[in-house]
Formats: structure tokens, sequence, C-alpha cells
């Protein structure tokens, strides 16, 4: 789950780290009003969308004059921002950000995740903020730090400080850059994010740090365990299949194919993408049933795939585990009818009652492509597509 930046400010705030002041709007009427109530003279209107490069896109601007923000926030407010993690069709701009002018001296890059190579929390800094972190980790890669936390233990001064020097804060600024960083590595735990992004991290004229972005996502599974944050979540920034594929337990990710993947397990749905990739062929979907599909569960799978209007066939691949194979026969079964379905569907089962399955779906008249391996049935889909 992402959230918005004035929101993982609010987050930061909470957990004591410096931001500058601002507030949120959804008119243009409410962002001068909260530009008055700052009171100037200067203001930074931003876009609110879940995608980093808002700036190169046109949606932050710096305004002088309240009759500035109006005209910013006109121009802002309701634009296709186009950036390059929106994709070329961009997203629409719903909310605005009025906030303080910063006196921005040096700018630099921080940002938590998982590491899970190491089970360590990385802290990865870098003295070039305010760029595309990608861009420098390619052209500079010598300018990105990175610090592994053991968890059991936290962020100590220690480490803090030698990220501080690495990244050349000068000296005048490390104490409070060590407080800053502790801060945002227990707003990181507490929260259960999984990747916290400061980009930049400011150091103004009389060696003040404040976070000028803030960037958060969230571990879904976590999400039990903080509803206030789940109040945070914005249903517009995110696709509508997979807001729907949420009401019914399923993992869902549309992507750019034609194959549209039902799977049981997340290992095995991106071993099925692979190979079908593999075989020439684009899928169309990430798609997890789990391991407690019923048959209405995987009904639903069928209507959120094919309300993807490029999905040219479906391909089924079930391990029967915990999940039986006669179960998920009687859900595509019943899916088949339910949606009346009209593109060639392939399915592949093993595992619990998986003779049981093979023989239900034969005997259900559907016109359906049976085949034993992966590889047979990543060949057989990509050739009814074509």
């Amino acid at each position: 789950m992402k959230i918005h930046e004035y929101q993982g400010k609010e987050l930061l705030k909470q957990f004591g780290v410096p931001v500058p002041r601002g507030i949120p709007a959804l008119s243009v009427d409410e962002a001068v009003a909260a530009a008055e109530k700052l009171g100037g003279p200067v203001w930074v209107v931003k876009a609110q969308i879940h995608a980093g490069g808002r700036g190169k896109g046109g949606g932050v601007k710096l305004a002088r004059s309240l009759d500035d923000v109006r005209k910013l926030a006109s121009e802002i407010l309701g634009m296709q921002l186009i950036t390059h993690q929106t994709g070329p069709e961009g997203q629409k701009v719903r909310r605005l950000y009025i906030e303080d002018g910063a006196d921005i001296q040096k700018e630099y890059y921080v940002s938590l995740v998982t590491d899970r190579a190491t089970q360590k929390v990385a802290f990865i800094a870098s003295s070039e903020g305010g760029m595309d972190i990608e861009e420098v980790a390619h052209s500079t890669p010598e300018k990105i730090i990175t610090e592994y936390i053991d968890p059991l233990t936290g962020l100590s001064a220690e480490q803090a400080t030698k990220i501080a020097n690495a990244i050349g804060l000068p000296a005048d600024s490390t104490a409070q850059a060590v407080d800053v960083f502790q801060k945002l590595y227990k707003c990181y735990m507490d929260t259960d994010a999984s990747l916290v992004e400061i980009n930049p991290l400011n150091r103004d004229s009389k060696g003040n740090i404040i976070a000028l972005d803030a960037k958060f996502n969230f571990d879904s599974n976590a999400l039990f365990r903080h509803p206030e944050i789940v109040a945070y979540r914005d249903l517009d920034e995110e696709d509508p299949a997979e807001i729907e594929a949420s009401k019914f337990d399923l993992a869902y990710i549309q992507l750019d194919g034609n194959i549209g993947c039902l799977v049981n397990g997340a290992g095995l749905a991106m071993a099925t993408m692979d190979t079908i990739k593999l075989f020439g062929g684009e899928p169309a979907n990430f798609l997890d049933v789990g391991g407690g599909a019923t048959a209405e569960k995987v009904t639903e799978a069928f209507k959120i795939m094919l309300g993807n209007k490029s999905v040219k066939a479906i391909l089924v691949n079930i391990f029967g585990g915990i999940m039986r194979c006669d179960v998920i026969a009687e859900g595509v079964i019943a899916a088949c009818k339910a949606v009346n379905l009209n593109v060639p569907l392939v399915v592949r089962m093993k595992g619990t009652n998986e003779e049981l399955g093979k023989q239900m779906l034969a005997d259900s008249g559907l016109p359906i492509i049976s085949a034993d391996t992966m590889a047979e049935a990543a060949t057989r889909v990509v050739a009814a597509v074509k």
C-alpha cells in the first residue's frame, strides 16, 4: 500500500522528523486558503499522486503570491500528470499540497528498505539528493552508500554518524542528522513500512536538516495492525481491478500482456509468468488465488481477468497441496459458465485429487485445453493466442 506525500509527512512529524509546514487541498479555493493560512511569502504547490518524478512532469511549482497559488493550483489540479513512474497514460491529479517554501542549501537522499539477502534493514543514502536515484546509481554508483541495520539492535548512533559522514554532511549538522536518521528508522519499523524514502533531505543555510519529500510503501500483510494507516488509502490512485480483487482476498496485479494467469501460490505465479515469457508469450496479470480458493473466488478471478480487454487466452496453473484440484476444477467450470468464456483456456493441474479434477474438466463439455507440464501449458496457451 502507498500513501501520498502529505500523509507521509504527517507520519514523519509524529516520529519527530522535521518537515515543512503544509496543508492538503482538494480544490483551487482550498489551495488559496491554505496559502493564506501558512502566510508565505513563498509557497510550493505540489501535485499529490502515488508516483515519483512529479517535479519533472510539471506537478511541483513555486508560487510567490496568492495569485500565483490560484493560477498554479488551477493548472495542476485535474491535469493528467505523466512521470517515469506513471507510464505514458499518466495519473490524474485530484489532490494538492500547499507547503512553505524552503531554504535549500544542499540536498541529500535517504531511504530505508528491507534487504532479504542479509535479513536486515538497508539504510541507503547519497550526497546526490533531489535527482533520480536510479540515474545516480547508474552513472555514479560510488555516490550511494548502504548501511545494514540489525533489527534486533536497531540503528545505533555510531552507524547513523557513519552514514552522515559518508554522504558529506558538515560537522555542525551531524548531531541533528543522527537524531533524524534514528527517528526515521523507528518510523520505518513501527509502521511496518516496506519503504521509506526522503528525496530530498535538505540542509538549509543555518545547518538545519528537514525532509522536503516523503514516500512510503507499507507491507499489506501488516495493515491489520495499523487502521490509522489504512485510513490513508486513496482508492483513486489504485487500479480498479486490483481494488476489486482485494475484496475477494485475491492477489492481483495487472500487466501489459494478453495471457491471463490464474495460479495458486505467489512463487508458482511468478514461475508461470516466466514460463509464458520463455515460450514467447506475454502475461496479462499476476493472480494468486491462494491456498483456500473456493468456486466463488475462482469465478471472481475469471471476471477480473476478463475485465481486461487485452486478454486473449487464460492459463490456469494449479499445484494441489492445500488446494484440491477438484475444487479448482469446480471453480473453473462454474466460472466458464458464469462469464460465458469466449477466449481459449488452458488448464494444468498437479497434486491432490488431480485425476478427479481432470475428469471433471473433461466431463464438463467445455472446450478446455489440458496440459501436464508447465512447458506444455505455456506452449499451448501461446499457440492459442496466435
